[in-house]
């Protein structure tokens, strides 16, 4: 079985990461800093973005992946994968766009990433019981 609905939220989500990537080597190569960050707040949120969506990015598309395995109605996929990956963007366009510091993007992004989260361990949670009560 393929998950095309997670397939797409994944792509897009891996075109974030070349782009975040880009912007990190960017630094890198500006400073000659090939591991860490100086005191630039720039070069730091962008290492920061980065790393943010490697950290929350993964989970989430697992999560969303095995439900449309699991035949979790794929609008309920969508929604949830939707609100993933806009909340991993303005996350990390709020966290460069802030540098570091606090963006209203930044805040959105985060808390739609955490409700994407929960959504999606609702909807495996609710898979699971309706399969094995």
């Amino acid at each position: 079985m393929i998950v095309p609905v997670t397939a797409v939220f994944a792509a897009v989500t891996g075109l974030l990461l070349l782009v975040l990537s880009a912007q990190v080597v960017k630094y890198r190569l500006k400073y000659r800093k090939g591991l860490g960050v100086n005191e630039d707040p720039e070069f730091e949120a962008a290492v920061r973005a980065h790393a943010n969506l490697v950290e929350y990015a993964p989970l989430g598309l697992i999560m969303l992946a095995i439900a449309e395995l699991n035949g979790v109605s794929g609008s309920l996929i969508y929604w949830t994968g939707m609100a993933l990956v806009v909340g991993r963007i303005l996350h990390a366009w709020g966290m460069i766009n802030g540098k570091g510091g606090p963006h209203w993007a930044r805040m959105i992004g985060i808390l739609l990433t955490w409700l994407a989260i929960l959504v999606a361990a609702l909807l495996l949670f609710w898979n699971v019981w309706q399969v094995y009560g």
